[in-house]
């Protein structure tokens, strides 16, 4: 079997668990610091959740399924793109799970992303999410009054 990689990404945001939590959960928020996807589905355990947009003149699907959610805790999912050059088929999908932890006023957010074919892949999806976690950062930072 050949070596799997993953990723671990911590970002402390000024802002409450419950914000944080809405901004992974809500569209509209998600739109916002997520490279303009749309999100589409329900956001309960075994549902499928659905992104499209466009990503460098190129139009993406992805999907996953919510492996496990936990109100302002923890949010666990599969993902695949068609922008992975892999087909469609459960043992190319990543586990990307989002961790929340309430730190005084601030909520720190860790990310772990799973199942990623190689170091290559590894390296890039790490700058898809710190710029990801930037957007949101901002996007949080600015609403806390």
């Amino acid at each position: 079997m050949a070596q799997k990689f993953s990723n671990k990404i911590d970002i402390t945001i000024h802002a409450p668990v419950m914000a944080v939590w809405q901004s992974l959960i809500d569209p509209a928020m998600i739109k916002q610091y997520f490279f303009g996807v749309d999100t589409i589905g329900d956001w309960q355990e075994g549902n499928t959740i659905i992104y499209q947009g466009e990503w460098q003149g190129k139009k993406f699907q992805g999907k996953g399924k919510v492996l496990q959610m936990e109100d302002e805790k923890i949010l666990k999912h599969s993902y695949w793109s068609n922008m992975s050059g892999q087909p469609d088929e459960s043992e190319f999908y990543h586990i990307i799970t989002y961790q929340l932890k309430p730190n005084g006023d601030n909520t720190d957010l860790t990310l772990t992303e799973e199942n990623l074919d190689s170091k290559e892949m590894k390296e890039k999806s790490a700058q898809l999410w710190n710029m990801i976690f930037n957007n949101l950062k901002k996007l949080l930072e600015k609403e806390v009054v």
